[in-house]
């Protein structure tokens, strides 16, 4: 959302605990809606935005309410001081279990939120500290300067100020070289670590953050409710949060506030409408109420906000402006040109999957300033050997060393921090990301701002010299007219270019390309072989996979060639291209 209609909308709400006449139970609504957006963010960042479905975020907004329940009634804190430790605790708890849970694979994770959830639950009805299923009462309201806070009026304006607060340091977030990070865990976050990004740390990251905003959603209904009981915590709520974040939108932070906003009104409509039409003894909303949620889903799959989001813009895409830069963002000392050292060296490397030997005692090098090629028949072990010089497989037997270290049982974020950027065979882009986010997140390694630096807006100049080197690259490869286009709406071509765009905002040494020609054009291959030219005149080296001989003839140094994983060839293209073995294997031998 632009800053003019968040401006807007911060007025009307704003106006509306002013405006004589307006009835104390819209106001009431007003406030469920904000308590839950709050909470529903938090999951449109967990879920949507980072690929972690969570049905447990009701158990937190539980943690936050109870804690100021207690700090309050039974060691006299005022509700103010209290709210930091709220969110330490929330906090502290959120980092205890996300650890325990985030590293859960598949369907695993979310049935480990469904345990905690529960297990939340029933520990909040089973404490005397937290007087038991009975709950804690006679919470003090809110008050600023002496005067209280009590009034649900009062409250209103202390709830969406702070739920604004929240989308607007969302927003900062995900605008941020921390967020891309997040928003690349969805497909998997294995390219995203290939360019140094943390998975585990990010994932942990975005659920404690999405504990807080929960946590503080706590801290709000405790002080307006003045009591707490384990009912608003339990796991049918937390089902009801998950469907709002759905239904507003999963990957859209606004989405929240339409995901929430829409789910509070239609219970409280349901609530006095259904038992109008079918009689007050059949209970039916809870029927109607999933039937409905079935039915908006179906009709609007991927939320609410999207659509609404069209209508205004008319399907148009927004065009970005690229922030000018104060300074570049510092490069990588530069290998000099013609320098015929060694950067790669693989020795005897071997991978073994069970019985299937993938990789057999392979070695090769790349020098300085070198466009080497590896090449051969389908699942002759290319894509495996790329894995292994990257991290992304172990090594069975077998050394890989890069610029003098030796990357034993190295990760793919130690191989980006050495320098050393890749492509992948099947193209790994965010889709929903423009082409400029996509690109820039692969500039992650060199910058340093962290979570919250970007809450407070704080790393803008930083996040200038990014998308600046980020534009520079797309330029480089040509796809400057596509800047602000959603990486998945290119055709497979293009979005390859962009993956090569991406490899070289990392600044490496070593850039690792799997057949990066494929789905192009035969002026895109040719403008590809003057890019690569280029990137080796400057002293980068190259090593791909490719299968247009072609291509690979006009352009390498050496070649390399596999053939069931192993080495059966290497030397310049006129070697390679009178060969026998390498005839054999692409053509077959003679009888």
């Amino acid at each position: 959302m632009t800053r003019a209609p968040l401006v807007a909308l911060l007025a009307v709400l704003l106006a509306l605990a002013v405006v004589p006449g307006i009835p104390p139970f819209w106001i009431t609504l007003a406030n469920n809606i904000g308590l839950a957006a709050l909470v529903t963010l938090g999951l449109v960042l967990l879920t949507g935005v980072g690929g972690m479905t969570s049905f447990g975020q009701a158990a937190f907004v539980g943690i936050g309410a109870y804690t100021t329940a207690v700090l309050t009634t039974v060691y006299g804190l005022s509700p103010w001081a209290s709210l930091p430790l709220v969110l330490l605790v929330t906090g502290f708890v959120a980092a205890l279990l996300g650890l325990m849970t985030v590293r859960l694979p598949g369907f695993y994770l979310p049935l480990g939120t469904i345990a905690w959830g529960i297990s939340l639950y029933f520990l909040f009805g089973k404490l005397d500290l937290l007087g038991r299923y009975d709950g804690i009462g006679g919470i003090p309201p809110l008050s600023i300067a002496g005067v209280s806070l009590a009034s649900p009026q009062a409250m209103y304006v202390v709830i969406w100020l702070m739920v604004l607060a929240a989308f607007v340091a969302t927003g900062n977030l995900l605008s941020s070289r921390t967020g891309r990070a997040i928003r690349a865990l969805r497909g998997g976050g294995s390219a995203a670590e290939s360019f140094g990004v943390d998975r585990a740390r990010t994932k942990l990251t975005v659920f404690i953050y999405a504990g807080l905003l929960a946590g503080l959603s706590g801290w709000l209904y405790a002080h307006l409710q003045r009591s707490v009981n384990p009912t608003p915590f339990g796991l049918g709520i937390g089902i009801e949060y998950l469907f709002m974040a759905v239904l507003g939108g999963a990957g859209h932070i606004w989405g929240a506030l339409v995901g929430a906003g829409a789910i509070v009104l239609l219970k409280d409509l349901l609530q006095r409408v259904t038992p109008m039409l079918v009689g007050a003894d059949l209970q039916m909303e809870a029927v109607v109420f999933g039937a409905i949620i079935v039915i908006m889903l179906q009709t609007a799959r991927d939320g609410l906000w999207p659509r609404l989001v069209a209508l205004y813009t008319g399907g148009h895409h927004r065009q970005l402006a690229v922030p000018q830069a104060d300074s570049p963002l510092p490069p990588r000392p530069a290998v000099a040109p013609g320098l015929t050292r060694r950067l790669l060296e693989v020795e005897a490397a071997s991978k073994n999957f069970g019985g299937l030997m993938a990789v057999k005692q392979v070695s090769f090098g790349v020098s300085a300033g070198e466009i080497v090629v590896l090449i051969g028949p389908n699942g002759a072990g290319k894509s495996t050997t790329f894995n292994l010089i990257t991290g992304v497989l172990g090594l069975s037997s077998g050394k890989v060393s890069f610029d003098g270290h030796v990357l034993a049982d190295a990760s793919p974020r130690q191989a980006a921090a050495l320098g050393m950027a890749r492509t992948f065979q099947h193209v790994k882009l965010v889709p929903d990301m423009t082409v400029l986010e996509n690109v820039a997140l692969g500039a992650h390694r060199r910058a340093r701002a962290g979570t919250l630096r970007s809450l407070l807006r704080l790393d803008r100049a930083e996040e200038a010299r990014i998308l600046a080197d980020a534009a520079r690259q797309i330029d480089r490869v040509g796809l400057t007219e596509h800047l602000s286009k959603p990486a998945g709406s290119l055709a497979l071509g293009q979005q390859r270019l962009v993956e090569i765009a991406r490899a070289l905002a990392l600044d490496p040494r070593l850039i690792l390309l799997d057949e990066p020609a494929a789905g192009l054009r035969h002026f895109e291959k040719q403008a590809l072989a003057e890019l690569l030219s280029k990137l080796r005149a400057e002293g980068l080296s190259v090593l791909l996979v490719e299968h247009d001989m072609g291509f690979v003839m006009g352009l390498a140094d050496r070649i390399v060639v596999l053939n069931f994983g192993t080495l059966i060839a290497k030397g310049t293209p006129a070697e390679i291209r009178t060969h026998p073995a390498v005839i054999e294997a692409y053509l077959g031998g003679t009888e």
